[in-house]
């Protein structure tokens, strides 16, 4: 009997709690990278599959920063220089480290971002928005935050970018 009246308190603890998270509105979050010596967040419900570098074969007639094709876990996926493409790429790279973002299957673009290493996850909690340099600036790219380090994190933003014209170009 004793079982039975707990397992009643449980379920409803639960289900007040399912409640309260569904009402609730969350804070962002994002996954943290870096391109050459860059930080980016890239929003968590848009970043699909991490990969570890994988074997690209080249397109020709390509911009530079298309790399290729690569196949991930049976589905091909078109392979971006992410500093490449948005201009920012130095000569130190570190492949050991370099990593393959896919787009969240929901974007409906099969893509891979090619970063340099992975760092970590970011809430909202742990950066501070800093106020914009006034340049113009492609759709895709969202607020700069500050974390408690003082490193500057450029927030991108994947669904503009799977829909950014230049990007789909080549891509999609």
């Amino acid at each position: 009997m004793a079982n039975k009246e707990a397992l009643r308190e449980l379920q409803s603890r639960l289900a007040e709690r399912l409640q309260q998270a569904r009402t609730q509105e969350r804070g962002k979050s994002w996954l943290a990278v870096e391109c050459s010596s860059r930080g980016f967040l890239f929003p968590l419900q848009e970043a699909g599959e991490i990969f570890a570098m994988a074997p690209v074969l080249s397109v020709p007639h390509t911009h530079p920063w298309f790399l290729g094709v690569s196949n991930l876990r049976g589905h091909l996926h078109g392979v971006v220089d992410l500093a490449g493409f948005l201009g920012v790429k130095s000569g130190d790279v570190l492949r050991e480290q370099a990593r393959l973002v896919a787009f969240n299957t929901t974007l409906d673009i099969n893509c891979a971002l090619l970063v340099d290493r992975l760092a970590g996850l970011r809430s909202e909690a742990q950066l501070s928005p800093q106020a914009g340099d006034g340049a113009a600036r492609p759709p895709f790219v969202g607020g700069r935050f500050r974390d408690e380090g003082g490193r500057v994190w450029q927030e991108l933003n994947l669904a503009a970018l799977a829909a950014d014209a230049a990007f789909l170009r080549i891509v999609g």
